[in-house]
């Protein structure tokens, strides 16, 4: 079996630990500065505690990372694990700066071991379909693609003042935090944002001056697109629309569904998958993780397809603060 270390405790950690335990092909162990929190995970789940890195280090060689600390703190961490010969899982955004990236890709590349950063839209089904069916080219070249989405954050993340998402430095705000799921998303199925125009205000979540609300205006290549997100809403929804030459494609994420429309067609044909619960998705994550160590298939975002939605969060953030487009390089 595979040993896996998941490094951080908080929601995304806790959530990452019991879905790997769930496959049923790997040991977990845990490490994380917060000696209750690491406490009280552990026992939860009955797994082996580290209180910091190198003493984990020190007690055994494990053959996989899964990081999920604040995201400032990850492509330090990534190089260290790079350094001790593991595979590596990264959670979204990649980092919050573009500092340091050119030197944790020469630490991959001299480790040789597999690296996924954890955009858990690639193991959506009805996102992964819709692709396919786009790729096919049976409706042609994409031409324009929107998004709307949102949810009501409270109800999701009621520590949302106590965390990272407080504060752009750990990786904070709407941009950061859930847009940049969307876009990764969007370009992985039509390609690199290459300009954006963001409008991004804080307008209700309470205790928090970050945004909550973003309207971007973008281009992926050829394409046009936009997207709009309020992360105070009352549905809980995200409705992407991908308009090609030869018809369309519509994706209700929170209805977990993907249809096309031809030209000349006046209904959407709808592909609906078997109903999933949340952890569901983070199990095929981590599967599809340990797929990736194993050298099989594997449709987890990669490094560099990582660093590109770094690229955009970086340019959203500008574009918001000095209202000007921003041109992705």
């Amino acid at each position: 079996m595979h040993s896996i270390l998941i490094i951080g405790c908080g929601s995304i950690g806790e959530r990452h630990l019991r879905c790997f335990q769930q496959t049923g092909r790997c040991e977990v162990s845990v490490c994380d500065a917060n000696a209750a929190l690491l406490e009280t995970v552990s026992r939860r789940y009955g797994v082996t505690a580290y209180g910091t890195l190198a003493e984990a280090a020190k007690a055994r060689r494990f053959d996989a990372w899964v990081i999920c600390t604040p995201a400032h703190t990850h492509l330090a961490i990534a190089r260290e694990g790079a350094a001790q010969g593991a595979a590596l899982l990264i959670e979204k955004p990649l980092s919050v700066t573009l500092e340091g990236l050119e030197e944790t890709r020469a630490a991959l590349a001299a480790s040789g071991r597999f690296v996924a950063v954890a955009y858990v839209y690639h193991c959506f089904p009805w996102i992964v379909a819709a692709r396919e069916f786009l790729q096919s080219g049976t409706l042609g070249r994409p031409l324009h693609a929107s998004v709307v989405a949102g949810q009501h954050f409270p109800t999701f993340r009621p520590a949302y003042r106590d965390i990272y998402y407080a504060r752009h430095e750990t990786g904070g705000g709407a941009i950061q935090d859930a847009l940049t799921h969307i876009v990764n998303a969007m370009e992985w199925m039509i390609g690199p944002m290459t300009r954006v125009y963001c409008d991004a205000a804080h307008q209700q979540l309470e205790g928090v001056s970050v945004e909550d609300t973003v309207n971007v205006s973008a281009r992926h290549g050829a394409v046009l697109a936009s997207y709009a997100m309020t992360q105070f809403q009352a549905a809980n929804e995200a409705v992407f629309e991908i308009h090609c030459e030869h018809g369309s494609v519509k994706i209700e994420s929170h209805a977990q569904r993907w249809g096309s429309m031809k030209l000349g067609e006046t209904e959407w044909t709808w592909h609906k998958t078997q109903p999933l619960e949340r952890d569901d998705l983070f199990i095929a994550q981590a599967n599809a993780f340990l797929d990736g160590m194993e050298g099989k298939a594997c449709a987890l975002s990669t490094f560099e397809e990582a660093a590109q939605t770094l690229r955009f969060n970086r340019a959203a953030l500008e574009s918001a603060a000095s209202g000007m487009p921003i041109t992705i390089s």
